[in-house]
């Protein structure tokens, strides 16, 4: 695999085996892509915690924010990196301190040297791209925005 180049299989796996989330740099403002994708991963089931120095102590879809990875109290799968890429270098090395499984940035979002590191210490990385749409991608829920699943089946009821 190269990067920026993810199977289907990869992405599902990611995403049908992330319990927790945490999303890094999440905002209250409900027309930010942030907010948009953190209240359609809470829909989706998954556990996600706002993390954002500037809202600490405030909450956003109900979900209290911490100011650091850090601060999170329990275990995550993966840390969503809604901030610039050379802002998350240093939130993947906070992200291998806390163990998470997964590194996902944000579409933009690049960092091959903050990759190499993840990679090395055992963390999965998905760069470039966003799991709302992943997720709407592959579960054909996307199918009606015109969104091209890449899968073709015979099964009924594939989901992720």
């Amino acid at each position: 695999m190269t990067h920026l180049d993810y199977s289907p299989a990869l992405l599902t796996r990611v995403l049908k085996e992330t319990k927790t989330i945490a999303l890094v740099g999440a905002s209250a403002d409900w027309r930010r892509a942030s907010h948009i994708v953190m209240k359609y991963m809470l829909s989706k089931g998954y556990d996600v915690t706002p993390v954002n120095p500037r809202a600490t102590g405030k909450e956003i879809l109900g979900q209290p924010v911490v100011a650091t990875l850090a601060d999170i109290t329990h275990p995550i799968d993966m840390v969503d990196i809604f901030r610039n890429s050379e802002a998350a270098g240093g939130i993947t090395d906070e992200a291998i301190a806390i163990n998470a499984k997964t590194i996902w940035m944000q579409l933009g979002v690049i960092n091959e040297a903050a990759t190499a590191r993840a990679e090395a210490a055992g963390l999965t990385v998905i760069m470039d791209r966003c799991p709302k749409v992943e997720y709407s991608r592959l579960s054909g829920e996307g199918g009606w925005m015109g969104l091209p699943s890449n899968i073709i089946t015979s099964k009924r009821n594939q989901r992720l």
